[in-house]
């Protein structure tokens, strides 16, 4: 594996033992939705409805809500802000894509199968643990659809999760459809994980490990670090490939601008807000839950459907 100045393989392997002593997120986390900053609501509505296969859920403004079919639950935000420049193709630390994972592998094939109908030519990859598509969409904002293998063909090495970028047998995959057409976005769909581009592997260990409490779960892959709670290959991805001299999107370039992870009971709320304080992070409160900030300015709320957070001392603020 090569060495990285940014964090690259030495540190991953040094950071690859240091998992949270206590207070773990607890294995029922998830994810929550995503917001985007688009340039123009209705082009991206488009292909977020004509791709994807979204549905509009809530339309207010200038912000619109949109989940699967069948299913209430918040996937994506599309916010317009005015002036809004597509995303550098390199360079910028945040989104490297969001993942949207289908409930079964039938439900990949019917959506293989829509983007060949369509013409949509688009990435792919057998992870080993899952396979998966990868488009950008219309503001440059890079997006996985995939579906997870079943757990008890995942393997370990050494404690390590096993993932690799393989060919996709995309045929094999069309063939699970069983002829079923596409219908859009099944109930039960769900945002996977989230992959990023930082500034340190170090660093992004000690925020999204030692902070939030994400587990260690592939540590082995060129110049990155995979990140999950309750066994999962992954919530969240980190990753160095934008290079040493990448900087935050502006303010004006299409972005992420915040995304979501659920936690089951205020008092998980608590164990993170915690744990960020003793790392030297600021924790705000944002309505019931978490606002806070990853070294390199990218948001990220933390939420619960359980009791209300109750931390003494964590002062209010407006969500990032």
């Amino acid at each position: 594996m090569p060495t990285d100045a940014n964090g690259g393989g030495d540190a991953a392997r040094r950071t690859r033992d240091e998992r949270p002593t206590e207070h773990r997120l607890p294995d029922a986390t998830r994810l929550g939705p995503v917001r985007l900053q688009v340039a123009d609501v209705e082009r991206s509505l488009a292909f977020h409805r004509d791709v994807l296969g979204l549905r509009v859920s809530a339309r207010e403004g200038a912000r619109v809500e949109l989940a699967a079919h069948g299913d209430d639950r918040l996937l994506v935000e599309l916010h317009r802000v005015p002036g809004t420049r597509p995303a550098r193709r390199s360079g910028r630390l945040g989104l490297y894509h969001l993942a949207i994972a289908l409930p079964d592998r039938p439900s990949l094939g019917r959506f293989a199968q829509h983007l060949i109908e369509l013409g949509v030519r688009a990435g792919s990859a057998d992870h080993l643990v899952s396979e998966a598509f990868y488009l950008d969409d219309p503001d440059g904002l890079g997006v996985e659809v995939y579906a997870d293998r079943p757990r008890t063909t995942w393997r370990r090495v050494g404690g390590e999760l096993v993932m690799g970028t393989d060919p996709l047998d995309v045929d094999d995959l069309v063939r699970a459809a069983a002829g079923a057409p596409w219908r859009g976005g099944p109930a039960g769909s769900r945002i996977g994980h989230v992959h990023l581009h930082v500034g340190d592997l170090r660093e992004a260990a000690t925020f999204y490990g030692q902070g939030l409490g994400f587990d260690r779960t592939v540590w082995s892959y060129p110049s990155a670090l995979f990140l999950g709670a309750g066994g999962y290959h992954h919530h969240v991805g980190v990753n160095t490939w934008a290079g040493p001299a990448a900087t935050p999107s502006e303010a004006d370039e299409s972005r992420l601008m915040e995304w979501t992870i659920e936690v089951p009971e205020g008092a998980d709320l608590a164990a993170v807000a915690n744990r960020l304080a003793a790392i030297g992070v600021a924790v705000e409160r944002a309505g019931t839950g978490l606002a806070v900030r990853d070294p390199w300015g990218q948001a990220v709320r933390i939420v619960t459907a359980g009791a209300p957070l109750d931390v003494p001392g964590l002062r209010g603020g407006r969500s990032p």
